[in-house]
């Protein structure tokens, strides 16, 4: 089971999604992104409260960040904690993505 929070301010989108990012969730946040985008100049993705990402939550963020580059855009990626570092770095998205440290 996933929530999703989604906070506009100006053409700042942020997203708060909660519990797992899955198979089964995955589809459901890419649904709901696609719509929340439009018009926004940057997405920031807060990961604090995900407690696990498949390959198939991996592939919405691709995808988010590809929508957000081709509109001239930018997704950020916040909170993410050292499983996120390790899976991102693992899989090559971790120079792809804007993380931003929470140092």
């Amino acid at each position: 089971m996933m929530t999703i929070d989604f906070e506009k301010d100006g053409t700042t989108l942020t997203v708060r999604p909660e519990g797992s990012l899955d198979s089964v969730t995955a589809p459901e946040l890419d649904e709901q992104m696609v719509p929340q985008i439009e018009g926004m100049n940057e997405v920031i993705l807060d990961l604090a409260k995900v407690e696990y990402i498949s390959s198939a939550g991996l592939r919405v963020l691709v995808a988010t960040d590809q929508a957000m580059e081709k509109r001239g855009g930018c997704m950020k990626i916040i909170h993410a904690g050292p499983y996120f570092l390790e899976i991102l770095d693992m899989t090559g998205l971790l120079n792809a993505f804007t993380v931003v440290s929470d140092k």
